[in-house]
């Protein structure tokens, strides 16, 4: 019994303690969010603000005087745009929304002479206010694509919308309009012309302020964007990229996908120590690293602790995409997160590599098909190729890409033959044509980047469409033979998503659950190359390594899969933009840590 009244007092003071700090910005946001769609309702239906919820939505924001529908829509999308930047804890959306909600209350106290909206509005703004320290997230990597992408939603948003509110007054409406007519009277409102569709009485005017309010607000955000100053997604520098390829020269035979954070579309966290780096790229809000982190495993920690520092002070997801299972160990060791198994990496071993025995019969007879039909392979280091023919390699390589965009993020270099990256290999293949085409007898390209001094991993495949089937197969085994000459003694090839899944469930006994997640994975490898690229890979008799995704929560698995989707160049949000919303040559950006440090030395 006595134990029971610790209990309720502990309740009782957590009540007036409040929610926890860190829980303030998700609360806050949603709080935001909800005053914001009963601010859009009361813009929107006439009938709402006499409903039940009449007391709520007159003492909300925005819901004041003869403007009362127009500015409660107003202030309804600003919240709602608000939202999303409160729950992670952005400054800015802060400053929005302390500026807004008391302008709220100042134009409810006017207008209406309500103290109750005042009330509200100091409701909540107060815990914005009393944990303004947990809103102090940085802003994003941002480029013009945001004001042409603001654009696009805001406007058909607005028209949706007033669609809606140009047909919630069915009893007032002058005759019966057309859908027609109702399309054009809202494009001429968000214009703020008058449009086809007449009422009676004041309707007219609270439609007419109603949608010039959206077509304002699509028209300040949009202008907004397009011309504040550019804050350009942080790239790799020349000095970063020089001192990973000398952590590389110690440490890449750790990590097959190593070489790949060389991509100068990434950006960079070093520890302390200089001794062990993370290379990541942001994506949507989630801050993704690909691999292991580069250099000596003891100095992962201090590289990974500023990686995730980097992720609290700009609230991004952190994820790390096909990391080994050592790499797994230590990020979950270190960061409390947890990691699923995403895949494997195929390895195959020089010296057990052989073209004799049943299993090989496939690609043996497929190899020798293709030789008699007189194709031949070079295999040779980027350095040994002449700048003629590292040209039409590049060339050829673009055009037989077969996508607009360049796919590639974890595995993928995205670039071939530049000096710096000498020590890649490249197999070709030859034919040597009576008409010779474009790119004269070549064929195909493979493309390997360094793993360590002995070792190289699988960068990019392409061919000619009109060549014969088996390129592929052709200069992967071609690349094995040769590779005793360049000392290599281990080829990464393609990485196997869901493999062990896959590979369990077509054996005899496999469970229906097994079965049913196997047939899944069947029917998405028709959009996506998840069982084509196992069957491809199994043909050389690998050795599997597996592969792992790091996340916070699996709330967050969804978010990330759809960011290393945009990242590897599967979803492409990306539309042509005008000249005046093109990017500039990015400059490099520090991180926050590099500039709190360079601060400290000033001081």
């Amino acid at each position: 019994m006595s134990g029971g009244v610790p209990n309720r007092s502990s309740r009782v003071r957590h009540l007036f303690r409040g929610p926890r700090p860190e829980a303030v910005p998700v609360l806050v946001g949603r709080a935001c969010a909800l005053v914001g769609l009963l601010n859009v309702g009361a813009g929107v239906f006439p009938r709402f603000r006499h409903s039940r919820m009449h007391a709520m939505a007159e003492v909300l924001p925005g819901s004041f005087g003869p403007f009362a529908a127009a500015l409660s829509l107003s202030a309804g999308v600003l919240l709602l745009l608000l939202a999303h930047g409160l729950k992670r804890g952005k400054r800015r959306a802060w400053r929005a929304a302390v500026a807004l909600l008391p302008a709220g209350a100042v134009a409810q106290f006017t207008y209406r002479h309500s103290f109750l909206g005042v009330v509200i509005s100091l409701a909540l703004l107060a815990p914005l206010i009393i944990h303004r320290d947990q809103f102090s997230a940085l802003p994003d990597p941002r480029s013009r694509w945001r004001a042409l992408a603001n654009f696009v939603l805001m406007s058909a948003g607005s028209l949706a919308l007033g669609l809606v509110i140009v047909s919630v007054h069915p009893h007032r409406m002058v005759g019966n309009p057309s859908l027609a007519d109702r399309i054009t009277h809202v494009i001429y409102g968000l214009f703020g012309f008058e449009g086809p569709v007449d009422y009676q009485g004041n309707t007219s005017w609270t439609v007419a302020f109603s949608l010039g309010a959206l077509g304002l607000l699509t028209a300040v955000t949009t202008i907004y964007l397009a011309f504040r100053p550019e804050h350009p997604a942080a790239r790799l520098t020349e000095e970063d990229e020089q001192r990973l390829r000398a952590l590389l020269d110690k440490h890449g035979r750790r990590d097959s996908l190593g070489h790949f954070a060389l991509r100068r579309d990434k950006a960079v966290v070093f520890s302390p120590s200089g001794k062990a780096a993370v290379t990541y790229r942001v994506v949507s809000g989630v801050m993704l690293a690909s691999g292991d982190p580069i250099g000596d495993v003891e100095a992962w920690p201090g590289a990974i602790e500023r990686f995730m520092d980097e992720a609290r002070a700009h609230s991004w997801t952190p994820a790390v995409m096909g990391c080994s299972e050592t790499g797994g160990e230590v990020w979950t060791r270190e960061t409390g997160l947890d990691a699923l198994e995403l895949g494997d990496e195929a390895v195959v071993d020089v010296a057990d590599f052989s073209l004799a025995g049943r299993a090989m019969r496939n690609v043996r007879q497929m190899v020798k098909r293709i030789e008699r039909a007189g194709y031949e392979t070079r295999v040779r280091r980027i350095r040994d190729l002449g700048d003629a023919e590292l040209e039409r390699i590049r060339r050829a390589a673009e055009d037989w890409r077969g996508t607009d965009t360049e796919r590639g993020f974890s595995m993928a270099l995205g670039r071939i033959g530049d000096p710096a990256d000498g020590d890649c290999l490249i197999a070709t293949a030859h034919k040597a044509d009576e008409q010779p085409g474009p790119y004269g007898d070549l064929k195909a390209i493979l493309h390997f980047v360094p793993w360590g001094p002995d070792g190289v991993s699988l960068d990019l495949m392409r061919r000619d469409r009109a060549a014969d089937p088996g390129m592929n197969e052709l200069l992967i085994v071609a690349a094995l033979q040769a590779a005793p000459k360049f000392a290599i003694t281990r080829v990464s090839l393609n990485f196997a998503m869901f493999r062990s899944a896959l590979a369990r469930g077509e054996k005899i006994g496999a469970g229906p659950v097994l079965r049913a997640w196997r047939g899944l994975l069947v029917f998405l490898s028709r959009w996506f190359q998840i069982e084509s690229l196992y069957k491809f890979n199994a043909k050389f008799q690998p050795r599997w390594e597996p592969r792992f995704v790091v996340y916070r929560a699996s709330a967050d698995l969804p978010r990330i899969g759809f960011a290393a989707m945009q990242a590897e160049g599967f979803v492409n949000l990306a539309l042509p933009l005008p000249r005046f919303l093109r990017r500039r040559t990015p400059s490099a950006r520090p991180c926050a840590h590099a500039v709190s440090e360079r601060d400290m030395r000033a001081a």
